[in-house]
Parts: C-alpha cells; sequence; structure tokens
C-alpha cells in the first residue's frame, strides 16, 4: 500500500494513522485546526487548570480491546462521572432513579416500590419511533417535562418527538440507587489529559502531522494510495444532495482564583432554566488539585462548527444518499462521528476506526 493521507487528527484520523504506522505504511495527517486531539482537547487555561476546549469528555466503554489499544498512550485516573440536573431549584440525580423520584414525590422505600411508581406513570406506546416514545413509555409525563423535554429542545433545536429514539435511550432509567452516569466496565479519565495521549498516540516515525491545513484548500494537489476522510460527508461530496444538519456549541470559560469548588459534581444540568445546558467544572473530572477552580458553561446552536449529526428520519434519508456515493469510492474510506453521520461515544469512534484500519490493511 502506498502513503496513506487521513483528514483530521481527532480519535477516527489519529486511531487510523497509529493502527497503520504500526504496521509499516507511512501517514501523512492534515488537520485544518492548530491542534491535534480533536475536540478531545484540553490544555491548561491562564489559571493553570486542565480544562477541555470543546466540553467534557468522559471516557467510558465495556471493550477491553478499545481500553487496551489506548492504554498504550496513558495511564488513567480511575473516575465515574456523576450528573445532577436542577429542576425548580433543586438538585437531582441523572439519570433519574429510585433517589431523583424520592425527593421530587416523597420517599419511595425500595426497587420494587420504585419499579411500581414507574409502572403507574409510564404511557404506553405501541411502536417506539421517537425520543419522547423512549422517555414517556419509562417514567411519562411529568418527569419528561422536568428533565427531558427542555433539555432537548436546547441540545437539538426540536421537540423529543422529532428525535429518533435512540437519543433517549442512551439515558437509561434506574429502579435503585445507582447514580453513576455510566455503567460500563472500564470508566477511567487519562492522568496527564487527552491530548498528551494523543501526543504519544501520533509519534511514530511514520507518521507526518500537518496542522492549519483545510484538505479542500489542498485537495487536488493531494497524492495519495488511500485517503481517510473524518469530516462531514457532506461536505466532501459538496453538498450536491444538500447539507446535513449539525448541531454546534459554544463555551464559556470562567476561573475562580479564591475558589477551590464551585458545585457538587463534575456536571450539572440545566433542563428548563438559562440559555445554557449545562455546566462542568472541570478539576473534578481531571483529579487536578489546585487552589482555584474553572468552569464551562455550555450552549448548544444552530451554526457554528458540526459537533452532533441530529438524528431523525428525514436527515438518515438524506445521510444515505451520501453514503451510496462513498460505497462505490475505491481509495476513500469514510470514519467517525461525522463523516458516518453517528452520534458516537469516544470508544465507539475508535473502534470504528479500529476497525477500517483493519480493512485498509486487508487490501
Amino acid at each position: 500500500m502506498n502513503e496513506v493521507v487521513i483528514i483530521g487528527a481527532g480519535f477516527a484520523g489519529s486511531v487510523c494513522g497509529r493502527m497503520l504506522a504500526d504496521a509499516g505504511i507511512s501517514v501523512t495527517i492534515l488537520e485544518k485546526r492548530d491542534h491535534i486531539a480533536g475536540n478531545a482537547y484540553d490544555y491548561l487555561d491562564h489559571a493553570g487548570v486542565l480544562v477541555h476546549k470543546y466540553g467534557p469528555h468522559i471516557f467510558h466503554t465495556n471493550s477491553k480491546r478499545v481500553f487496551e489499544f489506548l492504554s498504550q498512550f496513558t495511564d488513567w485516573r480511575f473516575y465515574e462521572h456523576r450528573v445532577l440536573a436542577s429542576v425548580n431549584g433543586n438538585l437531582y440525580p441523572i439519570p433519574i432513579n429510585q433517589t431523583t423520584v424520592s425527593r421530587i414525590y416523597g420517599t419511595i422505600p425500595s426497587e420494587e416500590a420504585t419499579e411500581a411508581f414507574f409502572a403507574a406513570v409510564r404511557i404506553p406506546r405501541d411502536q417506539i419511533n421517537t425520543s419522547e416514545d423512549v422517555v414517556l413509555s419509562s417514567v411519562g409525563h411529568d418527569l419528561c417535562d422536568k428533565f427531558f423535554r427542555g433539555y432537548t429542545r436546547k441540545q437539538w433545536g426540536c421537540d423529543l418527538s422529532e428525535l429518533s429514539a435512540g437519543v433517549a435511550a442512551r439515558i437509561p432509567t434506574r429502579v435503585n440507587t445507582d447514580d453513576r452516569y455510566f455503567t460500563d466496565t472500564y470508566q477511567f479519565m487519562p492522568v496527564e489529559g487527552y491530548t498528551r495521549l494523543f501526543e504519544r498516540m501520533l509519534d511514530h516515525p511514520r507518521i507526518s502531522i500537518k496542522l492549519n491545513t483545510d484538505f479542500f484548500d489542498v485537495r487536488k494537489s493531494l497524492s495519495f494510495g488511500q485517503l481517510v476522510y473524518t469530516g462531514p460527508i457532506d461536505r466532501f461530496y459538496d453538498y450536491c444532495f444538500g447539507q446535513l444538519p449539525y448541531r454546534s456549541l459554544s463555551f464559556e470559560f470562567e476561573h475562580y482564583a479564591r475558589q477551590e469548588s464551585f458545585q457538587e459534581v463534575g456536571q450539572i444540568n440545566y433542563p428548563n432554566d438559562f440559555e445554557f445546558t449545562r455546566i462542568t467544572e472541570f478539576k473534578k473530572l481531571t483529579g487536578q488539585r489546585h487552589s482555584g477552580t474553572s468552569i464551562a458553561r455550555e450552549y448548544a446552536t444552530a451554526v457554528g462548527e458540526p459537533f452532533y449529526p441530529i438524528p431523525n428520519k428525514a436527515n438518515e434519508l438524506l445521510f444515505k444518499r451520501y453514503q451510496r456515493l462513498a460505497d462505490n469510492e475505491q481509495s476513500v474510506r469514510f470514519v467517525g462521528r461525522l463523516a458516518q453521520y453517528r452520534y458516537f461515544n469516544m470508544d465507539q469512534v475508535v473502534a470504528a476506526s479500529m476497525h477500517a484500519a483493519e480493512k485498509l490493511l486487508a487490501t
């Protein structure tokens, strides 16, 4: 195989690049930003607090293979993510569990009683097609309105009824008091941060990186045996079928110099109040010791750099038109959240990238 050119130095591009380089293939990675690590990029802010530039990234997976691959490039800090939601001025565990329900409606003494409560309030659906179907059939109208409907409208710019079922299905409902956001086997944070993990991953004699290089500016001059593309698939084809909808994010960072702690947990969601969706306090994620603390308020927007594909039937049909073009490419592979128009977690991107690299090596 001749040299492989990879577009993007996030998880998708970097994992592919490292696997190919380890197999003896020369790799050039083009990254339009001025840094590696994609949306997982972290850095020390002006006060020396490690923050995530593009919002909180919590690593969790059930895949031993994914975990062991990344473990080549970092030591880990055990971390179980816990999230609270602010509703009517009070904080409640999310995902909704026995504690959440007890604090709102009065003490529910057991898992059996919690299950009975959900059975009484849930709204049965003959078919589960949308996120609204998922939530109503799980927790009913009141909890839906308290925790999900407003947050979804802020985050996705549409109602629960307009969003595919898979989005809400990512957040379980629990009858016990387990307040962990994730229950995966492996839940960790990289000890030195994500950027350092990426620096080690890309530190290979067969990998060269060109930052501040937009693929679409140099496309016509590129020479390669294979291309791995991790950007928006509709942009690759010059939006020939129209633009795929994405949600973007913006962040408002703030440092408190004389305050060691800002909030109870690393993340607090605001389903109904304020324009922002959540506040992240980074020290609680990273375990860093510092006399001050830094936070970020997160806003979802309809314009800006694409972060999240918007999963619904119409968008999936549009994506499939682009996918048919991609399937006919002989020298281009499409990998990652934007290229595959999938709401991937980090570990899912790693797994998809490892699979893509193996397929390339098998050709």
